[in-house]
This record gives structure tokens, sequence and C-alpha cells, in this order.
């Protein structure tokens, strides 16, 4: 892993998964923590932290990643006290965008990140992995280092809070994304 000259170079799997994953990987760390210059450094964390595994992770990268992400996440939260983040419009992700009505699309993706800032961290996880990452109950679960009951009753919690928050404020394109029954 070191070069002639001692210093450290990346394996070229490596350099490919970060290619190849970077940018949705990038729209979890926001999902998770809904500041895009934040999730570029959470990002950045789990890649090196990533980096320094790569040997005993290469089987799974994502699943390693993801897990690494909802940690380091997790961390941020318990620094920080949870308080309202105003976001610019033009900050949210192209990812979030329902449908093609501009007006109604950049509207949608306000509430969406507005109603995502209301729900706790755990919750804020569960929907991230489970609907944005389409992870299975089980993978989620392992990703957030929890039962399967868990994910179920954090989801659940989760989907009708945002609802309730969303109320009639949203679209009928947004109301039927969020609502996945």
């Amino acid at each position: 892993m070191f070069n002639r000259n001692g210093a450290k170079h990346l394996d070229a799997a490596f350099e490919q998964f970060v290619v190849e994953r970077s940018a949705a990987l990038l729209r979890t760390a926001f999902m998770l923590i809904g500041d895009r210059f934040e999730a570029e450094d959470l990002l950045q964390t789990a890649l090196l932290r990533t980096a320094l595994k790569w040997r005993g992770v290469n089987g799974q990268p994502d699943a390693y990643v993801r897990m690494v992400l909802v940690n380091l996440a997790r961390d941020r939260w318990r620094r920080i006290k949870r308080r309202p983040v105003e976001h610019p419009m033009d900050d949210l992700p192209p990812a979030l965008t329902f449908h093609h009505d501009h007006a109604d699309a950049v509207v949608d993706n306000q509430l969406l990140a507005e109603g995502l800032a209301t729900l706790s961290q755990r919750q804020r996880e569960v929907l991230a992995l489970r609907y944005f990452e389409d992870l299975s109950i089980a993978d989620t679960a392992a990703a957030m280092g929890t039962s399967e009951g868990t994910v179920k009753s954090y989801t659940s919690r989760a989907l009708q809070q945002l609802r309730e928050f969303l109320g009639g404020r949203a679209t009928d394109d947004n109301t039927e994304a969020i609502d996945v029954h």
C-alpha cells in the first residue's frame, strides 16, 4: 500500500469505487444530516475510514460506507443540539426532485427538507436508508446496528410524522412519493 517514496497510494479498486459511488453516497449523507457542506465533510471522512480498512470491506464496500456514514451522522448529532436549519432552495440536491414542474419541485424539495428536519436522527436514518438507498429492512437494521423490529417502528413513526408535517402543503406527486404503503 506504500509507493517507493513511502507515501500511501490507494488501491485501484478503491479509487474506482470512489469514482462510481461518491455522488450517490453524497446524496445519502445529505439525507442523513440535511446540510450539503456538512454532508461533503461527512462523506470525505467516511471514505477516508473506508480507505484505511479497504482490504477488510472489499466484499461489501457500500454497506460499510453506509454504516460509517450513519455512525458519523450520529456523532455529529450528539455534538450539536438539534435546531431548525434553514437551507437555501438552490442548495437542495437534484435527486430530491419528484416531477418535472420546476416551481412545484422547488416547493416540494423545500417542504421535504423541512419535514425531514423535524424528524429524530434515527427516523431520518431509517428513511434515508430504506427509501433513498432502497435497502431492505434487514440491510437497514445492519447499517443502523439495530433490530428489524426497531427499523419497522422508526419507519412507521417517521412516515406518520412526515405525513402530518406535509399535510396538504405538498403537491400530489410529492405525497405519493412519501406515501409508500
